[in-house]
């Protein structure tokens, strides 16, 4: 379980925070409630990822990490921009 932003140090530790964070805000399990992610790519770099939660009854809610600033923005149910976030550290890319 991760505790604050501060403990998000590679990739994993990121989907693992998103993903406790998007369920914390509607009250979902995050055993039942999966995390989907896609890359963003931008003149054929990578330059994100994009997260998704999809809950019962359509339920969707998202974040994205961009690696030019570094930052995580999260949104809700409606689409609106809830939380924004800067990692405390560069996250390096990893295959999968």
């Amino acid at each position: 379980m991760m505790n604050s932003i501060d403990d998000v140090r590679n990739l994993e530790d990121l989907r693992k925070y998103v993903h406790q964070t998007l369920c914390a805000r509607e009250n979902l399990l995050p055993d039942q409630s999966g995390l989907y992610e896609s890359k963003l790519v931008r003149s054929g770099e990578e330059c994100g990822r994009q997260f998704t939660v999809q809950g019962p009854r359509s339920v969707r809610l998202g974040a994205i990490w961009t690696t030019e600033h570094n930052q995580v923005y999260f949104y809700g149910t409606n689409g609106e921009r809830f939380l924004k976030l800067t990692l405390p550290e560069r996250l390096q890319f990893c295959p999968n």
